[in-house]
């Protein structure tokens, strides 16, 4: 059976893995595995080890902490006002993410803060 903190760690590892636009054969050849076991870590149904986690991190660019954020101790998200309850799967969010992150610092800041302000017009 499947834990819930390894499937999180896993989708976690799937977002950074797609929204950095690296394939899963690649993230498997930096990190020295074959890639079915990342698509295994992805899916949760094998559980990364620490030392490997901390290189899955290393070649994705975040900090290990980053696969852990979202946990407070309870796995059942929240309400969270109309959103997907689980945002890293949502393929139209990941969409927006990475075009997000495509555009430069300053104009995605100013694109942020527009987003911000009609979100709370509505």
């Amino acid at each position: 059976m499947k834990h819930p903190v390894d499937v999180h760690v896993g989708k976690r590892i799937r977002h950074r893995r797609w929204v950095s636009g690296t394939t899963q054969q690649q993230l498997a050849d930096q990190v020295g595995i074959k890639f079915q076991q990342i698509q295994k870590y992805e899916t949760g149904m094998n559980r990364v080890s620490a030392s490997r986690l901390w290189d899955i991190a290393a070649t994705l660019g975040v900090e290990v902490a980053f696969f852990f954020e979202g946990l407070d101790g309870s796995l059942v998200p929240e309400d969270m006002g109309g959103m997907p309850s689980d945002i890293l799967s949502d393929k139209e969010a990941l969409d927006l993410l990475r075009s997000y992150y495509s555009i430069p610092e300053n104009q995605r800041r100013r694109l942020f803060d527009l987003a911000r302000v009609l979100s709370e017009a509505a």
